[in-house]
């Protein structure tokens, strides 16, 4: 029997969760997660299983990528609903995992791949999607883009794997503050503007679909490749200057 919606909420998205720091993307703050527990309540009585929900995660952020690569304006539209999509299932596998009680390192591992593959391919797909005759330029760009994206997200994964090595706990889903004023301040200006989020599959894919219709899907794409260094740069500054890698 199908619980009610009210009683999906309450199990699966309690204060707890989603007042962590790190909880899901804004979008589910802002209007994903009023939907999920409906998608959420028929998976309920069947036989899908939380990392079920995850595959289909990994599978719809790679097909992103491949429908950058359909012509005109319907594969831009369709890569923009399934980055919405993508996060959507994110949404979903936890509040599945959180109903059942059932977790497993398992699915954060698939969980991890699964952004990974996703944020690095779309780079990639707009390279080739720019491509033109016998220079490869663009893909090579698209290349670059994908391994500073995901050298930029195995930095915060770094800070986990340098914790269990040194034998520190885990670190608490909480704001860590800079200890330098001087870095707290610079901090504090950039999230005014937050470009080191443009690099997510729903910020990048919203970024290249506005881009494609105002006819600046190049310059757009120049713009991240050349930001990309100086946001990795000021990611791993932060994570040195904060107290990530000090005793809780």
């Amino acid at each position: 029997m199908r619980p009610t919606i009210a009683e999906l909420r309450e199990k699966t998205q309690p204060l707890s969760v989603k007042n962590r720091r790190n909880a899901e993307h804004w979008s589910a703050d802002l209007y994903l997660r009023k939907i999920s527990p409906y998608l959420t309540r028929l998976f309920i009585p069947t036989k899908f299983t939380p990392n079920g929900i995850t595959v289909l995660m990994i599978l719809t952020g790679i097909s992103i990528s491949l429908a950058f690569q359909i012509p005109g304006a319907s594969g831009i539209l369709l890569a923009l609903f399934l980055s919405q999509m993508q996060m959507l299932w994110d949404c979903v596998d936890g509040e599945l995992a959180r109903w059942r009680e059932k977790f497993s390192p398992s699915g954060i591992f698939l969980d991890k791949i699964g952004h990974y593959f996703a944020e690095s391919l779309i780079p990639i797909a707009i390279g080739w999607r720019l491509h033109q005759g016998d220079n490869y330029f663009y893909p090579f760009l698209g290349a670059l883009l994908a391994t500073i994206i995901v050298i930029n997200k195995g930095l915060n994964d770094a800070v986990h794997v340098a914790r269990a090595f040194s034998g520190l706990d885990k670190l608490a889903d909480k704001k860590v503050e800079i200890r330098n004023s001087g870095l707290a301040k610079v901090r504090k200006v950039a999230n005014l503007l937050p470009f080191h989020r443009a690099y997510h599959s729903v910020e990048i894919s919203i970024i290249f679909s506005i881009a494609y219709f105002l006819g600046a899907l190049e310059e757009a794409f120049l713009l991240l490749v050349i930001a990309s260094p100086i946001v990795t740069l000021g990611h791993i500054i932060s994570i040195l200057a904060s107290s990530k890698l000090k005793r809780n």
